[in-house]
């Protein structure tokens, strides 16, 4: 039985993610691209804001689930069933994102509610004869039902004061494998580590949906020209991620120390420094999506921002990811973000075109001059030789 229930770590080590994992993914398709829009229906300060509330406990739903599949079993069918549900859960959270603070208020928290429940089910199934894991998985229960109980709390009020409420909500539910420990926890390195890469193209994914969705009914020499760089901006985002530090960051969780070691570091590098990645990447889809809408006109302040900004804090994330690993920081790339958000101001007087080929091209000079600072160690660490060394 014991078996059937879960895999070993060393079953799971060699193992990709499964077919199962990947169809779960689909349903964050839909909902990131939920998220999109709702901030594109809403291009203000207070609709970014509410977009990204969202998409943070969206993050956070299916960061439970990056972690069960190291000790569920996804080929046990009454592992299968539970994410079954949850999937159909998870599809009526995505169905009710544009009305979440209004009239889905309720359906969005209760449906929420649901997904977070099916992780922790199939925890306590994982955990049956394992008590330290056992104890974790009801610490995150507790956590867990304090920051849902507060969200569908928070549903039953209206604007600021529902976003406050669920702020907090999500705020307190983060913060619970932070304080509470990390030592009962299992993980397979390389699996969660490939399952966050995934997840990253995903996210790219509706980056170019959005370009598909803002060039509408007719396409124009101007806006074939903006899809074109903006597919450039996806590849360089993607060339930055992938290149070396996917790599490089995967080889070191696998080497940390078992057990808080290397669950802290999963858990400060892949649950928590991933999403202001993920949010980066949808704040630049809202703003390609708003320059295939007008290629010749100015952005607006707020996409301006999300398109800038976006990139920058998708650049400041992997600064962050690097010094959690290694302690060094990415000078490039976090002088870049600087020069992005100083950009901000001249971007609301130049055409969009302009402002998102800018944004693509200095995303693809910092790839050229660190390609050519690697020099060697790049090579060596894209051979699977050397990691250690090309990293620091």
């Amino acid at each position: 039985m014991e078996g059937r229930r879960r895999l070993t770590t060393a079953m799971r080590e060699g193992e990709r993610v499964s077919p199962l994992e990947l169809f779960f993914d689909l349903v964050f398709v839909l909902a990131i691209t939920q998220c999109t829009q709702l901030m594109s229906d809403d291009p203000s300060w207070g609709g970014v804001g509410k977009g990204l509330l969202v998409l943070g406990l969206l993050w956070w739903a299916w960061v439970g689930y990056s972690w069960i599949t190291s000790v569920a079993d996804p080929e046990d069918d009454s592992v299968r069933i539970v994410i079954f549900a949850a999937m159909a859960a998870m599809l009526i959270v995505a169905l009710a994102v544009p009305r979440a603070f209004g009239g889905l208020a309720l359906a969005f928290a209760l449906a929420y509610a649901a997904v977070r429940y099916g992780q922790i089910g199939l925890f306590m199934i994982a955990s049956r004869d394992t008590p330290d894991l056992r104890h974790s998985v009801l610490t995150l229960a507790g956590s867990t039902t304090v920051g849902v109980g507060i969200l569908v709390g928070g549903s039953f009020l209206d604007g600021g004061a529902q976003a406050a409420v669920w702020a907090v909500a999500l705020a307190l539910d983060m913060a619970g494998p932070y304080f509470f420990g990390s030592e009962g926890w299992r993980l397979v390195p390389a699996h969660f580590a490939e399952r966050h890469g995934l997840i990253v193209i995903i996210a790219l994914g509706e980056s170019i949906v959005a370009i598909g969705l803002g060039v509408g009914a007719e396409l124009s020499f101007g806006q074939g020209v903006a899809a074109v760089v903006g597919i450039g901006l996806a590849a360089a985002m993607w060339w930055l991620y992938f290149d070396v530090v996917a790599l490089v960051a995967a080889r070191r969780l696998a080497r940390a120390a078992v057990g808080r070691v290397q669950n802290e570091m999963a858990r400060d590098s892949y649950s928590y420094l991933h999403f202001p990645m993920i949010a980066g990447i949808v704040l630049v889809a809202l703003g390609m999506k708003k320059t295939l809408g007008h290629v010749e006109d100015p952005l607006k302040t707020v996409p301006a921002f999300a398109l800038l900004g976006g990139m920058a804090a998708y650049l400041v994330a992997h600064v962050s990811f690097r010094y959690r690993h290694i302690r060094t920081i990415s000078s490039r790339r976090a002088a870049l973000a600087v020069v992005l958000l100083a950009f901000l101001p001249v971007a609301t007087e130049v055409p969009a075109l302009a402002t998102v080929s800018v944004v693509a091209v200095l995303a693809w000079l910092l790839i050229v001059i660190e390609t050519r600072s690697y020099g060697a160690a790049r090579e060596r660490v894209r051979h699977e030789e050397f990691a250690h060394e090309a990293a620091t």
